[in-house]
């Protein structure tokens, strides 16, 4: 079965970094757009970042310069590195892959990301 496996989350100070990891199996990977989400306690859930099988990259306007996605079609993993983390940050993030051609989608289980001194 397809399984999305976030990793990488964990308390930092601000200003501080992290990278998450979103491990994919069970699906053609390469053919997949993966997105960062995120959501906050008592907050809807929002994009982050998403990066497309062709390799387009979209940010929320407010991780732009701060965070950057990457994906390694080989490992089936896309990374989120996030620098200059604030406590807005603060949030579970996860990751989501969809398949445009056949709108098949999968979530993962979430990593959480706090972000306190």
């Amino acid at each position: 079965q397809v399984q999305l496996v976030e990793s990488g989350g964990g308390l930092v100070q601000p200003g501080g970094s992290l990278r998450l990891s979103c491990a994919a199996s069970g699906l053609t990977f390469r053919f997949y757009t993966i997105t960062w989400y995120r959501q906050a306690p008592g907050k809807q859930r929002e994009l982050v970042a998403g990066i497309t099988s062709g390799g387009s990259l979209n940010y929320a306007d407010f991780v732009k310069v701060r965070f950057t996605i990457s994906r390694d079609n080989v490992k089936n993993t896309v990374y989120l590195q996030m620098n200059s983390l604030k406590p807005e940050d603060t949030a579970v993030y996860y990751c989501n892959a969809v398949r445009v051609a056949t709108m098949d989608a999968y979530w993962g289980q979430g990593t959480q990301v706090t972000v306190s001194s």
